[in-house]
């Protein structure tokens, strides 16, 4: 059972790398001809992700105010977040299946005891 694409807009930056997830690369579409979308229709969470200088494939750390300030030149996310959204490139990856058991619950399977 595959769990669908994650969307996500990576930005290359002069001090590091960010990234923020978006709801579909439609919704973003659609937020860049049409601005007056509220913003949280078309992005994931309200989060500005680094990667450290290792690209979109790095891993992710929530970018501090510090970082953002100095990229960007304001600590604001909801500005940073927009400016991400246009001038990013989108990138759709497919997300892993999930595997494993369904039910933690039921234990080993085997028949409980009854008063």
């Amino acid at each position: 059972m595959t769990r669908g694409n994650v969307t996500k807009v990576f930005y290359k930056g002069e001090t590091d790398d960010f990234i923020v997830f978006v709801e579909s690369p439609e919704d973003l579409a659609a937020w860049k001809k049409d601005k007056s979308i509220p913003l949280a229709q078309v992005a994931n969470a309200f989060q500005v992700m680094v990667t450290h200088k290792h690209g979109a494939q790095g891993q992710l750390d929530r970018a501090s105010k510090a970082s953002l300030e100095n990229e960007f030149g304001t600590s604001n996310e909801d500005e940073v977040i927009k400016k991400i959204l246009d001038e990013g490139q989108p990138q759709s990856v497919p997300s892993a299946e999930k595997f494993g058991t369904r039910n933690e619950s039921m234990g080993t399977r085997q028949g409980h005891p009854t008063a």
